[in-house]
């Protein structure tokens, strides 16, 4: 069922400033769901709207259908939601996840409890919406908890929190309850056990067999050292508020109810500058000009970031400077994943704040000297003597309004402790009589050279990660050479990115830049394009996030090149079905290949005969296919591999075996023809061709529906269609087709 959210009838004739939010909780009867949306709906400013399948049919227990209908007009409404159902298998989540958008973001909270706590609760509750009580209870939460699959950011959440005790539970009230209209939360997996730890066993009699380990987020976005649920004084050491959190740090001193940065913080973080006010201090500049400027520069430089980020940093709580920048920030509607503060000491925001930022600038002086007292000290003093010595070689002095990058040596202890890679040293104006270069409150002036002191940083920032990169991967040498071709992996890892910390990608797949690098990419190898030839949903996102960022989804991933990443398909339609997905920035679909992509379909299509080689070796009686859907419901380009006998209890209905057995599938062997003879592929997206009746793969008799259909195939031993049997667009044990394959 496809339920379209109205972008202008959400927005009710008032442009809000951050997303909507719909909450799909996850857990067995008895985790405590709908005290949750209650505790949280009493105490909230946002206006929520709680969609339980026990009360949906006017008091009754309702379908799923119901609920998806009344969440789609609650978020229509410009409410945000709670999904009250129980959630537990990735088929009963994903039509709720196909509602986000780019007007609402899917959360899912997990309710991970105890089975016996879960059990005991819902044995001796009376009441129930769903009368779910006494002996039949126990049986109930048994089953379900046998057929758990816990929620993966790769199914299209934006964020995933795990509560796996009564103490979690209550945290994730707390923030879901402190959210304000125009509050957001940071993305990521907050609160998940490790991965490779087993599943609760079974509890006495209830629960006999053990549990299979569910797929769960990539442990990429957590980390492990921080606990799910902050102390107070946790809180206080590393405060991070993302901007939308406007108007509330500077009343608790403290994280108002955000998930905390530090635990959406790993080693797979984006190129990140941390960066403290410039002049406000010690050189005395009017705060209220300075944050006016400081937002005004970043904002000029958001769509030159790419995927790098910045981060203001200060030392106090009750920062004046950090105050007015995020509120300047917040009416602007700055992207706060790209831009936000963080309170804290900028010598020691990974130890303490698990904020892994690669580069720092520093409040220098004009002699480019240690001493002075704070940032400026402190960096240097962090640092060790190999930065002085290093800064000497880049510089003797700086004038106010200049920059000088200093790459830190790999003897550095910040580089060590804190995986920083280069200081930034920026001079910015002075409004201090006492100090040099006093500008005897000259404000034109001082604005214009604080301006320039920011626009140099930033520019000096993309300059570092874009050197960088290019230094690490060679892209230089690269920009014409076929993707098949080997590339040696450098092994100097003392003065480079550490690319699965920065997440720099290989080559130039997923690498945005600044705009000039983007356009000079673009320019010399056509493999960066920024158009977007449709709407794509959050959900949908799924496999272009995998593809650039495959180390955040090991646990999903087969198999990673320069060119693709191999995965199983998460509802597969078939015994064997797999994704080759390409890694190459604008190509979302078919429509968006042309001749110079020639070769990465000629790898793509290798990569997925390897594969069935691998297949066949174990079950000779496989028959593969390989090809694209004309037009995919999941954005970035991806070759089917898919096995023959359609034996899936994931193949449901008449659109899923049409996209599979009608034109609208385009063997891989014919796009790779059409694309070297005309520089691109036929597309057959006739609607249709999805509601054709159903017919055999091999005798192409026609049935009444989709049971009888599987009957029949699981049975036919018919050869299949000459014009399959032609060309390789069939493959069996002896690598292709032949006439006699049955």
């Amino acid at each position: 069922m496809d339920m379209d959210i109205d972008e202008n009838s959400t927005a009710k004739g008032n442009e809000r400033r951050t997303k909507l939010i719909m909450v799909i909780l996850v857990g067995a009867p008895g985790s405590g769901k709908s005290t949750f949306c209650e505790l949280v709906m009493a105490s909230s400013s946002r206006p929520w709207v709680r969609i339980c399948q026990d009360t949906i049919g006017n008091g009754k227990s309702g379908t799923k259908a119901q609920c998806l209908k009344s969440a789609a007009s609650a978020l229509n409404d410009g409410k945000s939601v709670f999904v009250d159902r129980c959630n537990l298998e990735i088929e009963q989540r994903s039509e709720f996840v196909k509602l986000g958008s780019s007007l609402v973001d899917v959360h899912a909270v997990v309710l991970d409890l105890p089975a016996q706590l879960c059990i005991s609760r819902s044995v001796k509750r009376t009441g129930h919406e769903g009368n779910l009580s006494g002996g039949k209870a126990a049986a109930v939460v048994n089953k379900m908890l046998q057929k758990k699959e816990l929620p993966n950011l790769n199914e299209g959440f934006k964020r995933i929190t795990f509560c796996h005790s009564e103490t979690d539970v209550q945290s994730a009230i707390d923030t879901y309850k402190s959210l304000g209209l125009h509050d957001a939360l940071p993305d990521g997996c907050f609160g998940q056990k490790n991965a490779d730890k087993k599943v609760q066993l079974g509890i006495m009699r209830f629960l006999k067999k053990a549990e299979n380990p569910a797929k769960t987020c990539s442990n990429a976005n957590t980390n492990k050292d921080f606990p799910s649920s902050q102390t107070t004084q946790e809180k206080k050491e590393s405060s991070c508020t993302m901007l939308s959190n406007v108007n509330k740090e500077s009343e608790k001193g403290e994280n108002p109810g955000v998930g905390s940065l530090e635990n959406n913080i790993s080693g797979s973080d984006p190129p990140t500058l941390a960066f403290p006010s410039i002049s406000t201090s010690d050189f005395k500049f009017s705060h209220e000009k300075a944050a006016e400027i400081i937002v005004e520069m970043v904002e000029e430089f958001m769509d030159k970031l790419g995927n790098a980020r910045l981060v203001m940093v200060d030392l106090s709580h009750g920062s004046k400077i950090l105050s007015l920048v995020k509120a300047k920030a917040a009416k602007k509607n700055i992207c706060s994943t790209k831009f936000f503060t963080f309170v804290g000491d900028i010598t020691k925001l990974k130890s303490d704040g698990g904020l892994h930022c690669n580069v720092i600038a520093n409040a220098a002086n004009w002699r480019l000297k240690p001493g002075g007292g704070g940032v400026n000290a402190a960096i240097f003093s962090a640092a060790g003597p190999s930065l002085e010595e290093a800064t000497k070689q880049q510089a003797k002095s700086l004038r106010p309004g200049n920059v000088v990058a200093v790459q830190l040596p790999s003897t550095s202890p910040l580089f060590n402790r804190e995986g920083v890679t280069h200081v930034i040293h920026v001079l910015g104006p002075n409004m201090n009589p006492q100090r040099p270069n006093y500008l005897n409150n000259d404000y034109d002036e001082g604005c214009k050279l604080l301006r320039d002191a920011y626009s140099s940083l930033f520019q000096a920032f993309i300059s570092i990660v874009k050197d960088e990169f290019k230094s690490a991967k060679g892209i230089d040498e690269r920009l014409g050479s076929a993707p098949s071709e080997s590339r040696k992996h450098s092994e100097d890892t003392h003065h480079k990115f550490k690319r699965a910390e920065l997440q720099i990608p290989e080559r130039s797949k997923k690498w945005k830049g600044t705009q000039e690098s983007a356009e000079a990419l673009n320019q010399n190898n056509n493999k960066i394009s920024h158009k977007m030839s449709k709407h794509w949903g959050s959900w949908a996102q799924a496999l272009y996030n995998t593809a650039m960022y495959p180390e955040r989804h090991a646990n999903i991933v087969l198999e990673t090149s320069d060119d693709v990443v191999v995965l199983n398909d998460i509802y597969p339609k078939a015994r064997k079905h797999l994704l080759i997905v390409a890694r190459y920035e604008g190509l979302d679909q078919l429509a968006d290949v042309h001749k110079e992509h020639l070769p990465l379909l000629k790898t793509m299509h290798a990569v997925g005969m390897k594969w069935i080689d691998k297949f066949i070796h174990d079950d000779a009686s496989l028959v593969f296919r390989l090809g694209y859907h004309s037009a995919p419901s999941m954005r970035q380009l991806h070759l089917h591999v898919i096995s023959q006998d359609f034996d899936s209890s994931h193949l449901k209905n008449k659109k899923h075996w049409n996209s599979f057995n009608t034109d609208f599938f385009r063997d891989s062997v014919d796009v790779i023809d059409e694309v070297s003879s005309h520089g691109k592929a036929i597309i057959k997206d006739d609607e249709s061709l999805m509601s054709m009746e159903f017919r055999c793969n091999r005798c192409r008799s026609a049935h009444p529906n989709l049971p009888k259909l599987k009957t029949h195939i699981s049975k036919c031993q018919s050869p299949f269609p000459s014009t399959l049997l032609e060309g390789g667009r069939l493959v069996n044990a002896s690598g292709n087709s032949r006439n006699s394959l049955s």
